[in-house]
């Protein structure tokens, strides 16, 4: 039976076929032989040379790398699914493909891990300083946190950074729909999880062009922040005080 990793990095790929490599390298270099761990690569419907990319770096790299591929883009949160469902490891790191997460800061969630009990918390995200992204990234991520986080009460600052630590059972038992991955510590706490938040670094994108802009960040976020609502409402969470059994 192989090995089971000290944990998984899942990373959500679409159209990063100029930075991926690089990534990659510099992962394996920030984690070095401290741990024995997988990384998880899922394509998200790309149209460039990223496919290509990623086979020619298999087939040289001294990492455990799987990849999963999607026939079109369905999207980051999809993509995550995929990626944590065909982890192999009880912890998973998530990341994000274009380079403005520091692989560095893996060390900074798992040392976060470390001052914890086990199993307490289930999730630990980054939090960005002296984030790099342009002022209308910048703006409508502040709106969607702040109204977010008044409505949820996660009391989470920054939902869209990709750096996170999750428990992989837990993640697996919630709820999963479209853009959930700016609501995981919401959906957390309303399961009763744990939730911490440490500081990381942000960086520049290495190469190519962001994803998101007012129209699928910022309203997309209040339309589905109206429907967590709904759903935490709706969801069924009975305390159970005592269990009586008999063993006649």
């Amino acid at each position: 039976m192989a090995k089971k990793p000290d944990f998984s990095i899942v990373i959500p790929i679409k159209e990063e076929a100029e930075s991926i490599g690089y990534l990659l390298d510099e992962t394996g270099y920030a984690i070095k032989t401290d741990y024995f761990y997988e990384i998880i690569l899922v394509d998200d419907g790309s149209m460039d040379n990223t496919r290509n990319m990623i086979s020619q770096y298999m087939t040289c790299s001294p990492i455990q790398i799987t990849c999963f591929r999607h026939d079109r883009n369905y999207g980051q949160s999809a993509a995550l699914l995929t990626g944590i469902r065909g982890a192999m490891a009880d912890w998973i790191i998530t990341m994000d493909g274009d380079g403005q997460n520091d692989p560095a800061d893996i060390k900074t969630l798992l040392n976060e891990l470390k001052k914890h009990k086990t199993d307490d918390p289930r999730l630990i995200c980054g939090r960005r300083i002296k984030r790099k992204d342009n002022f209308v990234k910048r703006y409508s991520s502040k709106i969607a946190n702040t109204f977010r986080s008044y409505l949820l009460g996660d009391e989470a600052p920054d939902t869209g950074c990709g750096l996170k630590l999750i428990h992989r059972e837990t993640f697996l038992k919630l709820p999963h729909f479209d853009h959930m991955h700016r609501f995981l510590p919401a959906l957390f706490k309303n399961h009763g999880y744990t939730v911490c938040h440490v500081d990381v670094n942000h960086r520049y994108r290495m190469s190519g062009q962001s994803k998101y802009g007012i129209q699928n960040r910022l309203w997309a976020g209040l339309i589905d922040t109206a429907g967590l609502i709904w759903l935490n409402r709706r969801s069924l969470q009975p305390y159970t005080e005592e269990v009586l059994s008999c063993d006649n």
